[in-house]
């Protein structure tokens, strides 16, 4: 099922790109805003099993995308940088806990909460990242302060959470963290690997969302910077101290002016040995492919090395790709840019965005000139896509029929 807060706009395959508007010119209306903004978000790869996604968690899953999204988004549209919008979206994931970041964060085998994040800033190059922090409640916020505040580009364990103590960071019990649905993720992972020592032969079924998930965010806005911020809470039953590729700058998040922003989720060892997100840029900056291409390319590397996951990336033109080769990514994005028609008419309207005039949902093949609110449910991933201003949260797909 795909929920897609637009009035237009549709699903794209996979590794398929959603398309800016820079290519339509506004010609006949000369009052419509050109400058290029965007926003992408993903809450992780690898989603809730099927049978447990009841119409309430639909519902919980759909409000915390949407609430990231316009957090990130409001700031864009009030001429924010991409660096505070991409961070503001992150920090509301950081705060649901539905995602395996700050308060929904996975267990170590210890069964404690260890958390990365990083921040980096396309136009200067600048990063700030944090590895293995307990009590940090949005790690996010540290990552960012450890960028523009320190000389450094990672801090992790108690070094990093002094430097929060000493920079007003707020620090928490570990308590704040818990949540019944990933200890009991962190019994089952543990269960299955006692049988398995054991050879008893017992079946367990491990989901992707069992093992691993992160958030992130990458955003362009009116001045032409990218930037991307990322932050989980690592892998279910993951060693003490381990460290995956989130606080890695070039292997979980990139961004660059000249080329894309990235965020990356999936098995952090494989996005590390692969390199995943600095590749996207390379292949884009020295091969000169588009960030479709780029974006399926590095995440095809990942596969072949043995690691499952996905990505986000928009380019300096507002293209977006959201690639995965998981069962299913969390992931939504935002523009405010003209686009072509979308190619179905599945379309359902179900409110307007203050700043947007009313939609008139009879005229849903017309090119949509200004951002809006609306959803629609699909059954099937539609074989192309061409989008208008539009804000699009992708959820995992149910049995439900298209309506």
């Amino acid at each position: 099922m795909l929920f897609n807060a637009a009035a237009s706009g549709l699903a794209q395959k996979p590794g398929q790109s959603v398309k800016p508007a820079s290519e339509i010119r506004p010609d006949n209306n000369p009052n419509m805003e050109t400058k290029k903004i965007g926003l992408a978000i993903h809450g992780g790869a690898g989603t809730i099993e099927r049978s447990k996604m009841t119409p309430e968690k639909e519902r919980e899953y759909r409000a915390g995308l949407e609430r990231a999204l316009t957090a990130g988004y409001e700031i864009l549209k009030r001429g924010g940088s991409s660096l505070d919008a991409t961070e503001a979206a992150v920090r509301v994931l950081e705060d649901d806990p539905h995602f395996n970041a700050g308060r929904g964060s996975v267990f170590t085998s210890a069964g404690t909460n260890e958390m990365d994040a990083s921040i980096m800033d396309g136009k200067a190059l600048k990063a700030g990242a944090v590895g293995s922090v307990q009590h940090i409640k949005n790690p996010i916020n540290l990552a960012r302060l450890v960028m523009d505040k320190s000389p450094h580009v990672m801090l992790d364990c108690a070094g990093a959470e002094a430097f929060a103590k000493a920079n007003g960071i707020e620090l928490v019990d570990q308590k704040y963290f818990f949540t019944q649905e990933r200890w009991d993720a962190l019994q089952k992972m543990k269960a299955a690997e006692k049988d398995r020592a054991s050879g008893a032969g017992t079946s367990f079924l491990i989901t992707d969302q069992d093992r691993h998930g992160t958030v992130g965010a990458v955003a362009l806005d009116k001045d032409g910077n990218l930037a991307a911020a990322t932050s989980t809470g690592g892998t279910t039953n993951k060693m003490p101290g381990r460290i995956g590729d989130t606080p890695v700058i070039g292997a979980g998040t990139y961004a660059n002016n000249q080329t894309c922003a990235v965020s990356c989720t999936g098995d952090g060892e494989y996005f590390i040995r692969a390199v995943a997100a600095h590749e996207v840029s390379a292949l884009m900056q020295y091969r000169g492919l588009k960030v479709q291409e780029a974006a399926q390319d590095a995440l095809d590397t990942v596969k072949q090395l043995g690691g499952t996951g996905g990505l986000i990336a928009i380019d300096k033109n507002g293209e977006i790709a959201l690639p995965f080769n998981t069962n299913g990514m969390y992931r939504g994005w935002v523009s405010r840019l003209p686009l072509a028609p979308p190619d179905t008419n599945w379309i359902l309207n179900k409110k307007t965005f203050p700043d947007a005039p009313a939609f008139d949902t009879n005229a849903a093949t017309q090119c949509c000139q200004h951002f809006r609110s609306s959803f629609r449910v699909l059954t099937k991933k539609p074989a192309s896509a061409r989008r208008c201003g539009s804000r699009s949260i992708i959820l995992p797909p149910t049995r439900r029929k298209a309506n």
